[in-house]
């Protein structure tokens, strides 16, 4: 069985992430969406709210595609929640050449610690590639319409959040 990880912040989770996750499941069998804690980002929702929120989305995914997905929280190296998951590849997408420097030095520093599991970057189909989540969230707050960057129930607890 093939298995992947794709690991994100995903606060919130994009249509630019979900594009990632879809295309992703014609690679693997299996593809855990590594939910990253990472408080030191000072996330918007909460890592339940983010799980939620993932899960829900990766439900509809699952059932077009017919591959499993699950969402992991995780906040060790991303090698070892690989490990954890029983990952023989990490799924990272990439937006611009600035995504690619960091993803660059990432993929060689992991694999350093284990060079058995691979990196596959998949690019954003044009229509999603400027969308970042932090972007997304500024917008939503500064009152713009975020409805062409999360899915509509996405969007609906986005702006529950921030009232």
């Amino acid at each position: 069985m093939r298995i992947g990880l794709y690991p994100g912040t995903f606060d919130p989770i994009t249509l630019g992430h979900t594009d990632i996750i879809r295309r992703a499941c014609a690679l693997v069998d299996r593809l855990v969406i590594g939910v990253a804690i990472n408080t030191g980002k000072g996330p918007l929702f909460s890592l339940e709210e983010r799980v939620a929120m993932v899960e829900s989305e990766c439900a509809k995914l699952s059932a077009e595609t017919g591959t499993e997905i699950v969402a992991h929280p995780f906040q060790n190296l991303l090698i070892d929640c690989a490990h954890d998951v029983g990952a023989q590849i990490i799924i990272r997408g990439l937006r611009a050449v600035t995504d690619f420097e960091y993803e660059y030095q990432m993929v060689g520093m992991n694999r350093a610690m284990d060079d058995s599991v691979e990196t596959v970057f998949l690019m954003a189909e044009a229509r999603y590639q400027a969308i970042a989540s932090k972007l997304v969230k500024e917008i939503a707050k500064l009152g713009g319409d975020v409805s062409k960057f999360v899915p509509d129930d996405v969007r609906v607890q986005l702006l529950d959040k921030i009232k």
